[in-house]
């Protein structure tokens, strides 16, 4: 067990995890909106046509929160719902020209601080720690594949549980 808490690497990741939603909030913030509005943005230019709900269990929220978060972008004019083909019952997300500017933001802030990793790691270090923390995440979550999905598609459950890290 670490000593220090300087170097206890749960409380590192918690750590810089809460800075770069700091910063993350503060540049939404100069364009009026908010990290989770800017993080419904990012998920949906990833997947274009994701559902409300798909989108709330990726972000894992319940769906009044996205289905509030998108009416503001809505009316922003920033996204849209589009009914599904084959449900009238489901709306489909995608984002309008408009959203690209911010979009552009959300993607030269996620690039400079992947450069800032990578000059001091360097990019091999940045991809063991990427495995690393995939492994992990899955481990945490019961999810052995990664949690992007094409639309329409569901996660299935693992057998590895948190109880598996506890043993």
């Amino acid at each position: 067990m670490t000593d220090s808490l300087d170097r206890d690497p749960v409380v590192l990741i918690n750590d810089v995890a809460r800075i770069m939603r700091t910063n993350f909030d503060q540049r939404a913030r100069a364009r009026g909106m908010t990290r989770a509005q800017w993080l419904i943005l990012a998920r949906v230019a990833r997947r274009p046509g994701v559902s409300q709900s798909e989108l709330a269990a990726i972000c894992e929220v319940e769906p009044i929160t996205v289905a509030r978060l998108v009416d503001r972008l809505e009316k922003r004019g920033l996204l849209e719902r589009r009914a599904d083909p084959n449900d009238r019952r489901i709306w489909r997300l995608h984002n309008l020209p408009p959203a690209q500017p911010i979009l552009e933001e959300i993607s030269a802030y996620r690039e400079g601080l992947i450069r800032v990793i990578d000059a001091n790691i360097g990019s091999a270090a940045r991809e063991a720690m990427v495995d690393a923390l995939v492994g992990i995440r899955a481990i945490l979550t019961g999810a052995p594949e990664p949690l992007e999905r094409p639309v329409g598609t569901t996660r299935k459950r693992s057998s590895r549980t948190l109880a598996t890290v506890s043993s």
